[in-house]
């Protein structure tokens, strides 16, 4: 008897690649596009140009294409490219696909084993003049921010070899600050590395620490004086990906621990706390207060899409947003935690000018159903001042991406502005670009850009004025 084919989830529906390159000069609007919005948008996302060899191929590990939407005086052009990596390049060379997931040298061909296998597929941001799409294995790699001509890596990370898909904007200094884990070019070690980015594009400083162990750091902390490393049970191992195993498992016996310290300080002064086993990939913000730091997160009970180390499924998880303080003056070294949302949803974002710093408005992805899936229906906005909640749930079939504030002009009161991002629609297996009026999330979206074909589901985006 034929066993049953297994169809990989991560290449059908909306999840399934778009393989074309293409340039829509005036997207059809229904409702208005704000004439004061006027920049680009982009997003990044994994599409394998290839058929994965790697049976086990994850979402996470396709190439990267970036989606720009420009917007201009109510309207609206897009396009799309691939990021040309040293993986895209060979790949396309070779007419198929030769790196297994994540570079694994278990599912690479032999003659690729080893090189550069990254993809350049999470987030695209503007720093110093210059458009870097990033993931959290490699070195930035540049895009012409209009053609989105791939321009190369730009060698921020030196020896550390790794980059995080997450740099923070510094809104008072300019500066991009950085970290980068299994760094020194090592796979799934314990090194980790933090640096910074001066507003000119100049590296002012790269350290090197070890953490508790080896694990997926997706994300970090940054506020005006401080920085925080996640260091959480989503552990990675070599020895684990050599015997088949996973590379990326659900370990909770290894705890969660999260380094914290000074920007001015040295990294043999961090300062390790403790939580119960759980996973973020992303945090809405960090600030600071005295003698307390807080951080308001995405918060799952256990890492999402990822087995355990057995290799058996993990259990499904939804995430919620919760506030973790870190009370400096306290010498227990451990975290309290506050629900501050009971909705699921991830991709929380914020006005970018309050980022590091105490802050009143977030917005994310959410599920109107609290559905543990990654498939969201909803976008909300969340007032911490007054702790209500405003959403707006598209027509079922509809998928909403990660919503990016832009601001309705530099000096704009925080939250005075417009939430932009991609919508999935179910029912035409088409995406819009949608426009929210930030302050009337519950309103839904005021201006719709319709592509004539879909936007692959994707990870993170951001604005680029002017």
């Amino acid at each position: 008897m034929n066993a049953p084919v297994r169809i990989n989830p991560y290449l059908t529906g909306n999840f399934a690649p778009v393989r074309s390159e293409d340039d829509f000069a005036d997207v059809k609007v229904k409702g208005e596009i704000p004439k004061g919005l006027h920049g680009s948008y982009y997003r990044n996302g994994p599409n394998p140009q290839f058929e994965p060899r790697d049976p086990n191929h994850h979402w996470f590990a396709g190439d990267g294409m970036i989606h720009a939407f420009h917007v201009e005086n109510g309207k609206v052009s897009y396009r799309n490219r691939y990021v040309h990596t040293n993986k895209y390049v060979l790949e396309r060379e070779a007419g198929r696909s030769v790196f297994g997931t994540f570079g694994n040298p278990m599912t690479t061909e032999p003659a690729f084993v080893g090189k550069d296998s990254g993809v350049g597929n999470t987030n695209i941001v503007w720093h110093a003049g210059k458009l870097l799409a990033l993931e959290e294995g490699h070195n930035p790699f540049e895009m012409d921010p209009v053609t989105l001509e791939s321009r190369g890596y730009v060698d921020y990370a030196g020896k550390a070899m790794r980059f995080t898909a997450h740099p923070k904007m510094d809104p008072e200094t300019g500066e991009m600050v950085f970290f980068g884990y299994s760094a020194g070019g090592g796979f799934f070690n314990d090194d980790v590395a933090y640096g910074v980015v001066d507003k000119s594009g100049k590296v002012t400083r790269l350290d090197m620490f070890k953490a508790p162990y080896s694990s997926m750091i997706h994300d970090f902390f940054v506020t005006r004086n401080y920085v925080a490393f996640p260091v959480l049970p989503l552990s990675g191992s070599l020895q684990r990906a050599m015997s088949g195993k996973p590379a990326f498992a659900w370990e909770p016996d290894k705890g969660s621990h999260i380094g914290v310290m000074r920007r001015d300080g040295d990294v043999s002064s961090i300062r390790w706390f403790t939580t119960d086993p759980c996973y973020v990939f992303h945090p809405m913000n960090m600030w600071e207060d005295g003698d307390k730091i807080y951080a308001d997160v995405m918060q799952y009970a256990n890492a999402p899409l990822f087995p355990n180390a057995d290799g058996s499924p993990g259990k499904p998880a939804g995430a919620r947003l919760v506030r973790w303080t870190f009370d400096l003056a306290d010498n227990t070294n451990t975290i309290k935690q506050q629900k501050i949302d009971d909705m699921t949803g991830e991709f929380p974002r914020l006005d970018e000018r309050f980022a590091g710093l105490a802050y009143r408005h977030g917005y994310y992805a959410a599920s109107s159903t609290n559905s543990d899936k990654i498939i969201f229906d909803s976008i909300a906005h969340i007032d911490h001042k007054t702790g209500k909640r405003a959403i707006h749930t598209f027509a079922a079939g509809d998928a909403p991406g990660e919503p990016v504030f832009v601001p309705r002009t530099a000096d704009a009161p925080e939250g005075d502005g417009w939430l932009v991002a991609t919508v999935y629609r179910g029912n035409t297996d088409t995406s819009d670009f949608v426009v929210f009026d930030a302050q009337d999330v519950a309103r839904g979206p005021i201006g719709e850009a319709q592509l004539p074909r879909r936007v692959p589901f994707g990870f993170h985006g951001n604005w680029r004025q002017g």
